[in-house]
C-alpha cells in the first residue's frame, strides 16, 4: 500500500523521487509543496467555512489566540474536508512516517485576524510524554487557503528542531497559556526560525516533533489555513473523532477517512468494540436507532383506567 501511495503522490513531487523528499523531510523536519490545490477547490473550502467563521468565535486563551477564529470538527461540517484529509500527497508522507494504522488526530481551520500576536513555541506531539530525542508520533499538515506571508501570520518553524533533545526553549508554551492570556511571555524572534510563506492552495507538512508557532498578523487582512493533523495508531487523538463526527455522517465518508477517524484497528486489536472491528458496527448504528424509534412509537397503550 505504501508503494501505491507514493505513486499517487508523484504528480506533486516535481520530478524528484519520493525517497529524496523523505530524506529532506528527515533532515529538516518539514516540506513545502506549492499550489497543490486548484483554486476551484480552495473556493469550495472557503464557502464551507464561511458560515462558521461568520460567528466570529475567538480563541479562549493565549494558545488558541484571542484574535483567532478556530473551527473544529470539520468532517461534521462539510464533506469537502475529507479530500484534504486523504489527499494522496499527504497520505504518502503520513503513512510512511506513522504506518498505515495512523489516525486523524485533529482537523481544524485557523483564521488569524489582524492584530493577533505570536503563539507560544510548541511541537504538536508534545502531549505524549516520551523523552526526546525520539521519532515523531505525529505529522501535521497546513493547507494555505489564503496566501501566508511575512506580515499576515505565516507559521514559524525552526528547521531541524525535530531532532533536538527535551530541553525547553525560550518562549515555549506553558500551562498558563491554555487558561488565559499570559501577562508576560517571551516573544522575541529567533535567528534560526523561518516563516512558511506560500501561495493559496499550497501545502506544508511537518513532523510532530518540530518546534513551531503561529505567527503574528501585522497585516490588515485575516489569514486562513486548514490543518489536518495525524498521529500513530496507538496515540490518543487530540479531537475525539468518533464523537465529533456522528455515526450517520461517518457512514457516508470515504472508507479511508472512516479508518482515520477511528473505525479501524491498530494491530493486533487496539480499537475493537466488544471484540468486534468498529467498522462492523458503523453500518448498523442507524438501523438500530431507527428500529428503537419505531418500536417506541408502536408501544401498546396503557390499559389502566
Amino acid at each position: 500500500m505504501a508503494n501505491v501511495a507514493e505513486e499517487q503522490a508523484a504528480p506533486w513531487l516535481e520530478g524528484r523521487s519520493f525517497a529524496s523528499w523523505r530524506d529532506e523531510f528527515d533532515r529538516l523536519g518539514y516540506l513545502i509543496f506549492q499550489r497543490v490545490l486548484p483554486q476551484e477547490r480552495v473556493a469550495e473550502i472557503r464557502a464551507a467555512l464561511a458560515p462558521h467563521l461568520a460567528r466570529d468565535l475567538k480563541g479562549r486563551n493565549d494558545f488558541e489566540g484571542v484574535k483567532t477564529n478556530r473551527v473544529y470538527a470539520l468532517l461534521a461540517k462539510s464533506p469537502v474536508f475529507a479530500g484534504l484529509v486523504v489527499h494522496p500527497l499527504v497520505m504518502a508522507f503520513v503513512e510512511a512516517e506513522l504506518g498505515e494504522s495512523c489516525l486523524l488526530s485533529a482537523l481544524l481551520a485557523i483564521n488569524l485576524q489582524p492584530g493577533e500576536t505570536v503563539q507560544p513555541w510548541h511541537f504538536d506531539d508534545g502531549g505524549a510524554k516520551i523523552p526526546r530525542p525520539r521519532p515523531p508520533l505525529g505529522v501535521s499538515t497546513f493547507w494555505a487557503i489564503d496566501d501566508t506571508t511575512e506580515l499576515n501570520g505565516a507559521t514559524e518553524i525552526i528547521p531541524g528542531s525535530h531532532l533536538w533533545d527535551g530541553d525547553i526553549i525560550t518562549g515555549a508554551v506553558r500551562p498558563a497559556d491554555f487558561s488565559n492570556r499570559a501577562v508576560e511571555r517571551e516573544t522575541v524572534d529567533r535567528a534560526d526560525a523561518i516563516k512558511i510563506t506560500m501561495p493559496s492552495g499550497s501545502l506544508a507538512i511537518t513532523k510532530g516533533t518540530l518546534w513551531h508557532r503561529g505567527g503574528a498578523n501585522r497585516s490588515d487582512h485575516s489569514r486562513l489555513i486548514v490543518t489536518p493533523q495525524y498521529c500513530a495508531g496507538w496515540v490518543r487523538q487530540l479531537e475525539n473523532m468518533c464523537l465529533a463526527v456522528p455515526p450517520e455522517l461517518a457512514d457516508r465518508l470515504p472508507e479511508r477517512v472512516r479508518e482515520l477517524i477511528g473505525y479501524s484497528i491498530h494491530p493486533p486489536f487496539m480499537g475493537h468494540v466488544d471484540g468486534l472491528h468498529p467498522k462492523r458496527l458503523l453500518g448498523t448504528t442507524q438501523a438500530i436507532r431507527s428500529d428503537s424509534i419505531k418500536r417506541a412509537s408502536h408501544k401498546m397503550p396503557d390499559s389502566r383506567s
